[in-house]
């Protein structure tokens, strides 16, 4: 082991984070070569499994820039469920990946906390996970986190496009900021072209941009799957990469076009400061940014009302931010940014 330990990997370390891991989660059972979670079939007709996974990409580098750590643990269970939460699925269990040069326990413990607290606001369990020490991969400070996410379904209540009919009402929930996506290019507007610092405050925000630019990836399981299971929802788009624009078509089937109007909304002010700054097309922040939306979820009209009531009394903010009508499969937003 002490050969080892000067190779750069300090095994002792890792058993460390492991106890510490198995202290935030109360789970004795952590640590063993795989992960066991009791699957209760009885309530479904049609089980299905769903599996995603998913990173938090170079955020991860504001992250680790800000000596702030946890906020990304959240992020990486938020990008997961919330896709399994798109299909239709009840998150069940989670599984996470941590890559570094060098093990520093007090970051890994903080980013750890960030995962479990994460997990638990999706009403999962963290069922096990994997530290790998890799001296010669990663530049000192640096690491890679990668997350696994299992949920279940009854097949017949699946939601996939060909649940989306004309007609139906587009719901938009609010994000928490940039969520987890459009990093690289916000990282080169800010910090390549413009010089900023993190303890800058842009002109439309109210917060610096170490907070601003850190505000975990909301989790919207606990909110919206009570409506999935009810049956009064057709279709969710989780708005990830490639934005509104390309998120909102995968939820549309052939013969259907999406339109959208982005007066039902105020974008955000770090995304409208990133434009002005960027000098930023319409088409590079539809197709880059969420613009203040983290889920769009398709709605017959005649329930709309009742879901945007029942998702406000749990906590959103949601608006009526499109439709569904004939087309061929095209996202049309109205309107200025």
């Amino acid at each position: 082991m002490d050969a080892y330990k000067k190779a750069g990997v300090d095994i002792t370390a890792g058993y460390r984070l492991v106890d510490a891991l198995k202290e935030l989660t109360q789970n004795d059972a952590l640590g063993s070569f795989g992960g066991m979670f009791p699957l209760e079939l009885g309530t479904y007709d049609e089980p299905v499994l769903v599996a995603g996974t998913d990173g938090v990409g170079t955020k991860l580098l504001v992250a680790a820039q800000a000596k702030q750590n946890a906020q990304v643990g959240v992020d990486l269970v938020a990008m997961c469920v919330n896709d399994i939460l798109a299909q239709g699925a009840k998150p069940l269990f989670f599984l996470d990946y941590l890559g570094t040069g060098h093990l520093e326990e007090k970051k890994a413990t903080e980013i750890l906390r960030g995962i479990v607290a994460g997990v638990k606001e999706a009403g999962a369990v963290l069922l096990g996970g994997e530290t790998a020490e890799m001296p010669d991969m990663y530049e000192h400070g640096r690491y890679d986190l990668a997350g696994f996410a299992v949920g279940i379904a009854d097949k017949k209540k699946l939601l996939t496009a060909q649940n989306t009919k004309e007609g139906d009402v587009l719901l938009g929930l609010a994000a928490n900021g940039l969520h987890s996506n459009g990093f690289s290019l916000v990282r080169d507007i800010l910090f390549k072209q413009n010089g900023f610092s993190l303890d800058e405050v842009l002109p439309g925000c109210q917060t610096d941009l170490r907070h601003e630019l850190l505000k975990p990836t909301r989790i919207y399981v606990k909110s919206v799957y009570p409506l999935v299971e009810a049956g009064l929802v057709h279709a969710i788009a989780h708005i990830t990469g490639g934005g509104l624009v390309e998120n909102v078509a995968r939820i549309l089937p052939d013969g259907l076009a999406a339109e959208i109007d982005l007066a039902a909304w105020q974008v955000p002010a770090i995304m409208q400061d990133l434009q002005k700054l960027g000098q930023l097309s319409f088409a590079d922040m539809t197709q880059t940014f969420n613009l203040g939306l983290g889920l769009v979820v398709a709605v017959d009209p005649s329930m709309a009302a009742e879901v945007k009531g029942q998702l406000e009394q749990a906590g959103e903010r949601v608006y009526q931010v499109g439709r569904v009508m004939p087309g061929s499969k095209q996202v049309k937003i109205r309107g200025e940014l």
